[in-house]
């Protein structure tokens, strides 16, 4: 009698292939999270419709330069700065209308740095959801 040799069954290449699909989704969950470019029609800053007033103790900068603090009108950004404590110079919080032009965002910007504000920081509604 003779007896037959078991043959192995054949193993399908299923890990192999599993492995390959698993890469493939990581490589394109990588690449569809890296920064793509803005699109040239988003307008990020928007600080029209702010809930009718301004955030707390910010100053805010109207589209003709005039400047307010908690409702009250501000001559120049030095007084500005010079009527504040030590604590408040370390942040001082900008909301800047839209129309403002940004030249005279700048400038304003460099007199609050100049009078004593350690850090000036612009508050605008988020334009990237």
């Amino acid at each position: 009698m003779r007896k037959f040799a078991k043959s192995k069954p054949q193993r399908e290449p299923t890990i192999a292939l599993i492995n390959i699909v698993f890469l493939m989704l990581v490589f394109f969950m990588v690449a569809g999270t890296l920064s793509q470019p803005l699109d040239p029609a988003l307008r990020l800053v928007e600080t029209r419709d702010l809930e009718g007033r301004a955030p707390p103790d910010t100053l805010v900068i109207h589209s003709d330069g005039r400047m307010a603090y908690r409702g009250d009108d501000q001559q120049n950004a030095t007084a500005f700065v010079e009527a504040l404590s030590e604590e408040e110079r370390a942040v001082v919080r900008l909301v800047p209308d839209r129309a403002l032009p940004a030249k005279t965002l700048v400038s304003l910007t460099r007199e609050l740095r100049t009078a004593g504000a350690q850090k000036v920081m612009l508050v605008t509604e988020r334009g990237l959801q």
